[in-house]
């Protein structure tokens, strides 16, 4: 495995064909994908804190993360994300996965669970939001850097 920088059209090509509830972002702070074989295989987007509560200027949110499903790809890329931010300076970096999902490769690249968070529907009159985005129950996990 190696980590490969990415341009945000390639990343989000790439979440586009794999990714199995996310459409891709718009924006992020930066991006990394996995290479494997001269293939990328996985992709990780990281960018400021979705919950505007926790938008401190030291924290980042890997946004998406998304892979074609070889072993040992996702631990790879959260282990990268937490190094790369840390060498940003921020001091904290967190991501949310849905409920049903275990959370393996956050706790094999030492991440911690830190909430359940209800799940909700962002969208209403004022600002309708269109969105494939799950509503259901996620668990939103860290790392401090």
């Amino acid at each position: 495995m190696k980590a490969v920088p990415l341009e945000l059209k390639q990343a989000n090509a790439f979440v586009a064909e794999h990714h199995r509830h996310h459409d891709p972002v718009y924006r992020d702070k930066f991006r990394v994908g996995c290479e494997m074989g001269g293939e990328v295989v996985g992709v990780a987007n990281v960018g400021r804190p979705v919950n505007r509560n926790l938008d401190d200027g030291r924290t980042l949110e890997v946004t998406r993360l998304c892979t074609t499903g070889e072993k040992d790809v996702c631990s790879f890329l959260y282990s990268r994300c937490a190094r790369i931010a840390k060498e940003m300076g921020y001091s904290k970096i967190i991501t949310y996965i849905l409920d049903t999902e275990s959370g393996t490769s956050l706790k094999a690249s030492g991440w911690h669970k830190e909430a359940d968070v209800s799940g909700r529907n962002w969208s209403c009159p004022s600002r309708p939001r269109k969105t494939t985005a799950p509503t259901c129950n996620k668990q939103r996990w860290a790392r401090d850097l």
